[in-house]
């Protein structure tokens, strides 16, 4: 679970909410035609410009921002490390059964094919197209959310014209100005909100969770054509280690040396 983007959002909500509270009467804040307009709107706006397959399937993409296991790359390098050490010892085929029993899905179909003996041209283009249709994939659920981000203060601002346009056809009662005003901008406050308290910082944080799945995965493409290229478990390691921060390497180093 992502405790910054639960923290995040918990704490964007609270201090909105503690503002509201501690600076008038909470329910001049509910109005729910000005709910209506503008949820309503941007879920409208967001079904026209995507097929309705792919703004549901943003429900499980945006599920990465919320549960997300942090992978170490160090630990990977290493794993990689082992079986070119094993591969340049026992050869490819010693590494069957270790394919078979490598947990990430990734790495596994990577060590599989190189086992089968296919060849390393084949090898490096199936990976990437793996790549690539990842890499589509989370674009398209960035590109929803930030949709829905543009969409929402969108239709506030037009329940905002909206409750104007009613408030002025009522100019003969000074009393229900101040009253209409506040509903007519309630709808901007909803859209702002929605906007930037979960859409958009929800599209970053696919953003960067994207980059650092594809930064893995062409760590493990890079180690399996070295791996099946010959290389020494030097070489390999001295390959991968282009993937880490100069700390990050160190580390490395220290834990090879322990």
């Amino acid at each position: 679970m992502d405790i910054a983007t639960i923290g995040g959002i918990v704490a964007g909500v609270t201090l909105v909410a503690l503002s509201i509270i501690t600076g008038g009467s909470p329910g001049a804040f509910v109005n729910i035609p000005s709910v209506l307009v503008t949820v309503g709107g941007t879920l409208a706006a967001t079904l026209i410009s995507f097929p309705l397959k792919n703004v549901l399937g943003v429900f499980n993409i945006a599920r990465k921002a919320f549960f997300h296991q942090e992978k170490s790359q160090i630990d990977l390098i290493a794993a990689i490390v082992k079986y070119a050490e094993k591969a340049r010892k026992e050869g490819m085929l010693a590494l069957e059964e270790d394919a078979e029993n490598e947990p990430d899905p990734f790495l596994k179909k990577g060590l599989m094919l190189a086992v089968d003996g296919t060849e390393t041209e084949l090898i490096n283009r199936i990976l990437y197209n793996d790549l690539a249709a990842v890499q589509n994939r989370h674009e398209l659920g960035q590109n929803i959310l930030l949709a829905m981000g543009a969409y929402a203060p969108a239709f506030g601002m037009i329940g905002t014209l909206m409750g104007l346009v009613q408030m002025l056809a009522n100019m003969n009662d000074p009393s229900s100005i101040g009253p209409g005003m506040a509903v007519a901008l309630l709808t901007t406050f909803y859209g702002a909100f929605m906007a930037n308290v979960f859409f958009l910082p929800m599209a970053e944080k696919l953003k960067t969770r994207s980059k650092e799945e594809v930064q893995r995965m062409e760590l493990i493409i890079e180690g399996i054509m070295a791996i099946k290229s010959g290389d020494t478990p030097r070489v390999v390691e001295e390959k991968l280690k282009a993937f880490l921060a100069p700390k990050d390497r160190a580390m490395l180093s220290r834990e090879k040396e322990a």
